[in-house]
């Protein structure tokens, strides 16, 4: 039951990464994708309420790592606590700008927001990356391939955004096809951003040999899972980059999260089995249903609102 525990955790982690690196990404390039009052609310449209459903995932994780695996939570507190102050700091004030813009009508407040929104994207996305390079290196070293491989991870999440707005930003029916320019942007901008992963995920691998590189348990998989992502960045740096970039975005920011679950050094203990049984027992039932409204929730909100709505 201990590595099916361990599983279900890199499941939510990796499945929180895939889903939340579409909006975090979207918020990442809201300046150069939007350029007018129309285009940003088209952005913020497009991002909410997605991003309501891809945190019960790591809200999930959070659960999980608490309660079954207490040794690695101490662990990654203690070792990471700024970069996890980071994140729950971006978190927060990109959530607040997201819920908060349309509750003012005024030009200012929505301006604000807007940053808000850009911000908590950028810090989210630098402190996942931290995250991962302090789990891979067993503690957070001032080395190139932490800067590395945080570089690395920016870059799939703006890859991952980029492949969710040429999709999610096309003009709908309602008007009438008018807005395409953003999704047309973001689309072009696949290709240029997975180059642009592509060209510190290289340097990262060559620098995990030098000293402060990463601490692993099973290179050979970690190997494998990084010839995947270079392989995944190669496709969608090509010419039919954007057409391939919804499904090779998703399992190029998979991958560290892989690479973290499969791979590096963690400590663990063994879990108790009244533990697991009651952990198990709470998240048979749930997790189909989170699957479930993920894809319902996707298919709902395909296309942004046309009008304002809640969010925007």
């Amino acid at each position: 039951m201990d590595s099916l525990s361990s599983v279900l955790l890199a499941l939510l982690v990796v499945g929180h990464l895939v889903l939340a690196g579409a909006d975090v990404g979207l918020g990442m390039l809201m300046p150069h994708v939007a350029r007018g009052t129309e285009q940003r609310r088209r952005v913020v449209a497009a991002i909410a309420p997605y991003f309501l459903a891809s945190e019960v995932w790591l809200v999930a994780a959070v659960g999980v790592l608490a309660g079954m695996f207490p040794v690695l939570e101490h662990h990654a507190v203690t070792e990471l606590w700024p970069v996890l102050a980071a994140l729950l700091a971006g978190w927060l004030v990109r959530d607040a700008g997201l819920w908060l813009r349309a509750r003012v009508d005024g030009d200012r407040w929505r301006l604000a927001c807007d940053g808000a929104i850009v911000a908590g994207s950028w810090t989210l996305a630098a402190a996942w990356g931290l995250t991962v390079a302090g789990l891979l290196t067993d503690g957070l070293t001032a080395s190139p391939f932490t800067v590395l491989c945080a570089v690395t991870v920016m870059a799939l999440f703006a890859l991952r955004g980029a492949a969710f707005g040429s999709e999610r930003l096309v003009g709908s029916a309602d008007s009438g096809g008018a807005e395409p320019e953003c999704a047309d942007v973001v689309a072009r901008d696949t290709r240029v951003l997975a180059r642009a992963a592509l060209c510190a995920a290289v340097p990262a691998g060559a620098s995990a040999a030098l000293p402060g590189g990463p601490v692993l348990a099973a290179v050979p998989v970690a190997v494998v899972l990084t010839t995947v992502l270079l392989v995944a960045l190669a496709a969608t740096s090509g010419l039919a980059g954007p057409m391939l970039s919804r499904h090779t975005s998703a399992a190029a920011i998979a991958v560290p999260g892989l690479l973290v679950a499969l791979a590096a050094h963690l400590p663990s203990a063994p879990i108790p089995s009244t533990v697991t049984v009651l952990v198990w027992a709470v998240l048979v039932p749930v997790v189909p249903v989170m699957f479930v409204g993920q894809v319902w929730l996707y298919r709902m909100t395909r296309r942004p609102a046309a009008v304002p709505t809640f969010f925007a």
